[in-house]
């Protein structure tokens, strides 16, 4: 697994080690349209004539089974895929986003120290010159006892009461350690962007970062199929002037990224592995700047079937399934032009995902207004799903 793309790149170059026995459920574009495939056996399969969408075909699995069926396209380890950068590759595919029709819902302070990063936005108003002074006074008085705590605990309403007494609690901290989860939508239905593809920062955002995390796909029964990795973009100067302002921090285009493939559980694979995964992010920027860090899900504060749980159930239906981010304790503050100055992308930044079960996610960071613009919507999937005859009753 190679630590950032190359052109033209080999699926295997962003795979799992092990992906000969794992199974890997994705989308390609071939030319005519998003296409449902697997690679399984070591082999990539077409599985569009099995389900014209990974949506129905996650949903229409029977319990515990596996995709079967489809068109054997070759060993993958032979295949090609293009990047939207990087020199032209004529006739490759393009690797997608590794789901459709799904929702795009994302739990947000699910870390101890994402939840403090939080608060430090809140108080300095967006302003990442007054986070430093911030981030340490916080830090000592409530950093050992926040990672402590079990949300919705008894331990946890007495700290929140301390809190309160001390001017410290926070909107951040009630959603760290009270008893509901942050359950936000990220973005709209087929607006994320896959492997090899642009991701997009605001023009007018001075202080952003990635954010490396592990996603779950669910199905429109709540049950888990497996995990992918995804960029979670976020504008920490927007989010922090106003909680108010989450959807125009989280919700812009290409500030969404998903891939390369949605590993399934299986045999070789499970959501004990989703619970210990360490992800690794890699930001390689045309300055020269590198930053390096990672994110632990053995430190994650909620259980990963209870977030699914806060997202899915009586109070709230998805017939289409979701893919569920569920949050990152990684929040850069190295310097990157200034003393005091804290890290921001900037043009050219490539930014690579990367865990050794689920492979490496990486994409070039432009300008949401320069990034290829989000024109390919339900309808223009459904018209195109028609016209290629796989659309069946």
């Amino acid at each position: 697994m190679s630590s950032s793309p190359v052109s033209p790149a080999l699926l295997t170059d962003f795979l799992p080690a092990d992906w000969r026995d794992a199974h890997l459920l994705g989308r390609l574009d071939f030319g005519q349209g998003p296409t449902p495939v697997m690679i399984k056996g070591g082999h990539l399969f077409d599985l569009s004539g099995v389900a014209p969408t990974v949506s129905d075909l996650l949903n229409n699995l029977p319990d515990g089974a596996l995709p079967t069926g489809g068109q054997d396209l070759g060993d993958a380890g032979t295949i090609k895929v293009a990047l939207q950068w990087g020199e032209a590759l004529p006739g490759a595919p393009l690797l997608l986003s590794p789901i459709d029709l799904q929702c795009i819902k994302a739990a947000g302070v699910t870390f101890a120290v994402s939840a403090l990063e939080r608060v430090i936005e809140e108080r300095a108003r967006g302003d990442y010159a007054k986070a430093n002074e911030i981030r340490s006074d916080l830090s000592a008085r409530i950093g050992t006892d926040l990672r402590a705590v079990k949300p919705g605990s008894t331990e946890a309403a007495a700290l929140k009461q301390a809190l309160i007494a001390d001017g410290l609690w926070s909107q951040y901290l009630e959603v760290a350690i009270g008893p509901d989860a942050e359950i936000f939508t990220k973005g709209p239905t087929l607006s994320s962007v896959g492997w090899g593809a642009y991701i997009g920062v605001r023009a007018d955002s001075d202080w952003n970062n990635p954010e490396p995390e592990v996603a779950l796909a669910v199905d429109g029964k709540g049950r888990v199929h497996g995990a992918t990795l995804g960029n979670d973009v976020n504008l920490r100067d927007f989010e922090g002037r106003s909680a108010l302002l989450l959807s125009k921090a989280k919700d812009n285009n290409a500030s969404c990224a998903l891939g390369p493939f949605i590993r399934l559980f299986d045999g070789t694979f499970s959501i004990d592995d989703v619970r210990n995964a360490e992800v690794s992010v890699n930001v390689t920027g045309t300055d020269g700047f590198v930053l390096n860090g990672k994110s632990n899900m053995a430190l994650i504060s909620r259980d990963p079937l209870d977030l699914v749980g806060q997202t899915i159930g009586k109070n709230h239906q998805y017939p289409d399934g979701f893919v569920l981010f569920m949050g990152t304790l990684f929040a850069p503050i190295d310097d990157r032009d200034a003393p005091g100055k804290g890290f921001t992308h900037k043009g050219g930044d490539v930014v690579t995902i990367a865990s050794p079960r689920l492979g490496s996610l990486s994409n070039k960071v432009a300008g949401c207004h320069e990034a290829p613009a989000w024109n390919f919507g339900i309808g223009d999937l459904m018209r195109n799903l028609a016209k290629r005859g796989l659309l069946r009753g």
